[in-house]
C-alpha cells in the first residue's frame, strides 16, 4: 500500500512538472545589456612619504573628515633641519668665494687668462651646486609633512600614533571624496557601440542586490583599456543622484542594466515558454501538445516579446 501511495505521489509531481503553464499577459518589456564594474572616485588617493624616518605625529585617524592642504602626519626634522642648516652655511660660503673671484677679474672681461676663467667658473659651479644642495634640502623638510591634496575622508590610516619607524614610500594614508564616486564598467567592441553618452542606467551593487541605483552614462572610452584580455573599452556611470551616509564605497562590485529598447503594452511571456526548432520560435498554445509558430519582438532577460497569434489571458505550456 505504501509503495502505491509514493508511486502516485511521483506520478502527480511528473504531472505537475510536465502541465507548467503561465498567462499571456501585457505590460513593458526592455532589452538591456548587463555589463559588471566596480565603485570608482575621482578623488582617492594614496599618500606615502618620499623618505624614510620616525614618525614624529599623527593628527588624522580613520573616518575622519579632512580639508585641502590639511597636514595629516610629520616626521621628525630634527636631522632634516640640521642638514638644511648645514647646506644653506655652505652656500652663502659659495656665494662669498664667488663674489671675491668676481671681485678678481671685474677688469679682466676682454682679457681674462685661462686661468682667471677657470677660477671663475669653479667658484660659480661651487656656488650653484650650493644652491641645489640648499633646494633639495628644503624640499625634504617640506616633504617630511604630508598633506591632504584634497578634501575628503581618511579611509586608511597606517597608524595611530608617533614613534614608529617607517620607510620611503610604505603607505601612510588613503583619502576620498565620496561625492565623486561613479561606477565603471568594461564593454566589448560589439557592445560599445550600441551605447551613447546620457543613456540611464540602472546599478545593483553585490552588497545591496534589492536596491536599484540611477545612473547616467557620462563617458565612452576611445581606445582599449590596456592589460585587459580581448579588446574591452571603459565605460564610466555617473550615479543621479550621490548616496547618502557613505554607504557606497570604493571597491564594490555590481552590474550595469542598461536599456537598449523598450515597449509599452505589449503582449509577453517568460523566456522559458518560449521554444525554437528548424521552423522557427514557437508556443505551446492552451496545451502542452499544441505548438504554435509566432513572431516575436523584443527579447528581455525575463519577458519576451510576441506579436501574434495569442491574445491577452491565453495560457502557454512549457
Amino acid at each position: 500500500m505504501l509503495f502505491l501511495v509514493l508511486g502516485l505521489r511521483l506520478i502527480s509531481l511528473r504531472k505537475a512538472k510536465t502541465s507548467e503553464n503561465v498567462e499571456v499577459k501585457k505590460g513593458t518589456v526592455s532589452e538591456e545589456l548587463i555589463l559588471s564594474g566596480d565603485v570608482k572616485a575621482d578623488k582617492y588617493t594614496s599618500l606615502a612619504f618620499q623618505l624614510s624616518g620616525e614618525l614624529a605625529w599623527v593628527g588624522v585617524s580613520e573616518g575622519q573628515s579632512v580639508k585641502s592642504g590639511q597636514a595629516l602626519a610629520k616626521l621628525n626634522t630634527v636631522n632634516l633641519s640640521a642638514d638644511l642648516q648645514r647646506v644653506r652655511s655652505d652656500l652663502r660660503d659659495a656665494e662669498a668665494t664667488l663674489a671675491r673671484v668676481y671681485d678678481e677679474v671685474k677688469n679682466h672681461s676682454s682679457d681674462e687668462t685661462l686661468t682667471q676663467r677657470e677660477t671663475r667658473t669653479g667658484a660659480e659651479v661651487a656656488k650653484d651646486k650650493a644652491y641645489d644642495a640648499v633646494t633639495k634640502a628644503e624640499e625634504n623638510l617640506r616633504n617630511a609633512t604630508l598633506f591632504a591634496p584634497f578634501s575628503g575622508i581618511v579611509a586608511y590610516a597606517a597608524h595611530t600614533s608617533s614613534g614608529v619607524n617607517i620607510i620611503f614610500s610604505e603607505k601612510q594614508f588613503e583619502i576620498v571624496d565620496s561625492s565623486t564616486i561613479y561606477f565603471e564598467v568594461t564593454a566589448e567592441q560589439t557592445e560599445i557601440i550600441q551605447l551613447s553618452e546620457k543613456q540611464k542606467v540602472n546599478i545593483i551593487l553585490d552588497s545591496f542586490p534589492e536596491e536599484e541605483l540611477q545612473g547616467e552614462i557620462f563617458y565612452l572610452g576611445l581606445t582599449p583599456k590596456p592589460d585587459e584580455t580581448g579588446t574591452v573599452y571603459k565605460v564610466r556611470i555617473n550615479f543621479l543622484e550621490k548616496p547618502g551616509n557613505n554607504k557606497i564605497r570604493v571597491g564594490m562590485t555590481g552590474e550595469a542594466r542598461i536599456i537598449l529598447s523598450q515597449k509599452e503594452n505589449v503582449l509577453y511571456i517568460p523566456p522559458k515558454f518560449l521554444k525554437s526548432d528548424t521552423r522557427g520560435k514557437y508556443v505551446k498554445l492552451g496545451s502542452k501538445n499544441h505548438k504554435v509558430y509566432v513572431q516575436t519582438g523584443i527579447e528581455g532577460e525575463d519577458k519576451v516579446e510576441i506579436i501574434d497569434k495569442i491574445k491577452e489571458g491565453d495560457r502557454v505550456y512549457d
